[in-house]
C-alpha cells in the first residue's frame, strides 16, 4: 500500500472543547480547543466493550493538525497507529490527541501563570470528557499518556503529578536532564539577542511575529529558552524570569533551581511512590539526538531504578531528534499491551 491518501480502519472523531481554565489565560490564546479521538476497528460494531485509552501530546510548536502532516513516502503518526491496531499487533485504544498549544511555542503541559492552566485543562477537563463521550476504561490502570521531545517531557511528568489519572507512559526523546538539553542554548540566546536585537527579546518578538517564522537561524534557541521560562519561572503576576544574564549568558542560579525543580529526573525521588505504582514506563532516544535527550532518557531509567523502579523498557535507537514518527507505534503498542485488561 502506498503511503499516500490511505483510508484508516478505524476512524478519527474531530471536537471542540470549550475550557473553562483556559478561559483569559495569560497569553490570551483560544480557550477553545481542538481535540482530535481515534476509536479503533470494531470500536462501533460491539457497543458494549469499553477501552483502554492513551493519550498522545505533541512537541513543542505542535498544533493538532500537524498529527496529519506526512514525510515524503512515509505514514503519519495516525495512519501507523491505525495500521498497529487494524493488523491487531496490539490491543485495541483509544487514542485521544490532545491540543496544549500557545503563542510561544507550548506549554509543557504543566500549569504556569506565564502561560496557562494547561496541566488542569488535560486532567480536568479533557479526561472527564472523554470519559463521559466515548466508552474509556475509566481508571488509572487502563489510562496512558505519550508524547516526543516537550510531549515526552509532558508524559513523564503528568502520571508523577496525577497517578490518580494516569497509569502508563511513554516517552520518545522527552525533555530531561536538564544541563544538557537547555543550558548549552543560553549562550546562543544571549549572542542572537545582543547582536540582532539590541538585547532585547520585546524587539526579537516584534521581528518574529512580522515575518515568516523560523527564517533566521536563531529563531529556534529563542524561541525555546524564553518558552521553557514562561513554563518554568514565571512569576505568580506573570513576569517571564530567565535563567541567566541576557548580556554575559551567566546562569542566574535562583531561577535556574525553579527549572531544576521541574526536571523529569530531579522530580522522580520525590514522585516515587507514584512512579512505583504505574504499570507501564517506555523511555527511548535516537543515539544521534541533537540536544542529547539519549542521555535524559538513560538517566531518567537510572533514576527510576534508584527508587526501585525496574520494570521498564527503554531502547536508544539509531536516530537524531527528527523524523521518529514512526517511533510512536512501538510506544502506543506497549501501554494497549500494558493497560488493557488482563
Amino acid at each position: 500500500m502506498e503511503p499516500w491518501g490511505s483510508e484508516l480502519h478505524g476512524r478519527i472523531d474531530e471536537h471542540e472543547l470549550e475550557s473553562d481554565v483556559l478561559r483569559g489565560n495569560p497569553l490570551r490564546d483560544p480557550h477553545r480547543r481542538p481535540l482530535s479521538v481515534y476509536v479503533p476497528p470494531g470500536y462501533d460494531d460491539d457497543t458494549e466493550r469499553r477501552y483502554p485509552s492513551i493519550y498522545a501530546i505533541q512537541g513543542l510548536t505542535g498544533q493538532l493538525d500537524m498529527w496529519r502532516n506526512r514525510a515524503p513516502f512515509r505514514r503519519n503518526f495516525p495512519e501507523l497507529a491505525d495500521e498497529l491496531f487494524a493488523a491487531q499487533q496490539a490491543p485495541p485504544a483509544i487514542l485521544v490527541y490532545v491540543d496544549c498549544w500557545t503563542s510561544i511555542g507550548g506549554s509543557q503541559f504543566l500549569d504556569s501563570p506565564g502561560t496557562g492552566r494547561y496541566h488542569t485543562y488535560l486532567c480536568d477537563e479533557v479526561v472527564p470528557w472523554m470519559d463521559e463521550h466515548y466508552r474509556t476504561l475509566a481508571a488509572p490502570e487502563h489510562r496512558g499518556i505519550s508524547g516526543k521531545s516537550s510531549g515526552g517531557y509532558g508524559a513523564m511528568v503528568t502520571p508523577m503529578l496525577r497517578p490518580d489519572l494516569f497509569g502508563g507512559l511513554a516517552t520518545h526523546a522527552g525533555d530531561a536532564l536538564f544541563e544538557n538539553c537547555y543550558l548549552p542554548e543560553f549562550r546562543e540566546t544571549t549572542r542572537a539577542l545582543r547582536d540582532d536585537y539590541e538585547g532585547s527579546y520585546e524587539r526579537f518578538w516584534e521581528d518574529f511575529r512580522s515575518r515568516p517564522a523560523f527564517a533566521r537561524d536563531s529563531d529556534h534557541v529563542l524561541l525555546d529558552s524564553w518558552c521553557m521560562a514562561a513554563c518554568y519561572s514565571a512569576d505568580e503576576d506573570g513576569t517571564v524570569r530567565l535563567p541567566f544574564d541576557t548580556a554575559t549568558g551567566e546562569l542566574i542560579q535562583e531561577v535556574w533551581e525553579r527549572w531544576l525543580e521541574k526536571d523529569p529526573i530531579r522530580m522522580v525521588p520525590r514522585y516515587a511512590d507514584a512512579l512505583r505504582g504505574l504499570r507501564a514506563i517506555y523511555i527511548d532516544a535516537g543515539n544521534r539526538d541533537e540536544w542529547y535527550l539519549d542521555l535524559g532518557a538513560e538517566a531518567f531509567r537510572r533514576a527510576l531504578a534508584d527508587v526501585g523502579v525496574t520494570d521498564v523498557f527503554i531502547e536508544i535507537f539509531d536516530a537524531t531528534h527528527m523524523g521518529i514518527e514512526y517511533r510512536y507505534p512501538v510506544g502506543v503498542k506497549y501501554l494497549a499491551e500494558r493497560l488493557s485488561p488482563q
